[in-house]
């Protein structure tokens, strides 16, 4: 059952939008064609700001949906042990960061495809994660990650 606030046309990853969504949850909006309209391809809640113990998990679900991911760049201001690669199911994601503090992920697909992501505060409560992933997804969101967020009352990913 996928929640009533995902847009139709839409796919969530597993786990994703049901009733009883929780950080470590992921909510990713898989078009089929090249128009990509809104601002943001999906969200992600992670459980802490342990880059090492989220996202493995996280990569291994859009490689599951997408395919390999190559490159993840991050916000080095809002993740604590930023390494510079890591090894998921024996291959390689590179870690690009950078201190733009914009509550956003970079996901790069093995064929040079860039997703972006919004990234939900660990500390933000199921309802307020729950609008801001919502929000992320839509098609026709151009609202960018910071502002869903203070929307939403999920506050700034950024520490």
């Amino acid at each position: 059952m996928v929640d009533s606030d995902t847009p139709p046309g839409t796919r969530p990853a597993p786990g994703a939008g049901l009733p009883g969504m929780r950080p470590g949850s992921a909510l990713l909006r898989l078009e089929t064609t090249e128009s990509r309209e809104g601002i943001l391809d999906g969200a992600w809640w992670p459980r802490s700001r342990d880059i090492g113990a989220e996202l493995p998990a996280l990569v291994k679900a859009l490689t599951e949906h997408l395919g390999p991911v190559a490159r993840v760049g991050l916000d080095v201001g809002a993740w604590e042990g930023l390494p510079t690669r890591i090894v998921v199911d024996d291959r390689v994601v590179h870690i690009d960061s950078f201190a733009v503090g914009d509550d956003t992920v970079l996901i790069t697909r093995a064929d040079e495809d860039i997703l972006s992501l919004l990234v939900v505060p660990p500390n933000a409560t199921p309802e307020a994660a729950h609008g801001a992933m919502a929000q992320a997804v839509r098609t026709d969101n151009l609202t960018g990650a910071r502002q869903i967020l203070i929307d939403t009352g999920s506050g700034s990913g950024s520490p």
